[in-house]
């Protein structure tokens, strides 16, 4: 997914649970390598770093809510 297009709402609910943490470690560790490479060298576009910390951000609220309903039940 590049840094011009964010995760939907949508598709993020369209995610089974399994897939949502699967998806949230993945991003997590292309977070931390985009942050390693614009440490070491300049990035063609740094906004990508900000777009994937957000992508992060909507799945990890979007796996709250859901452990928050299934506590609910």
């Amino acid at each position: 997914m590049g840094a011009n297009k964010k995760l939907n709402h949508e598709d993020i609910r369209q995610y089974v649970t399994e897939d949502l943490v699967a998806k949230i470690a993945a991003d997590k560790a292309a977070l931390d390598k985009l942050k390693f490479s614009h440490a070491v060298s300049s990035l063609d576009n740094p906004a990508s770093i900000r777009a994937k910390r957000r992508d992060v951000a909507r799945l990890i609220t979007e796996m709250a809510k859901r452990t928050k309903e299934s506590k609910a039940k």
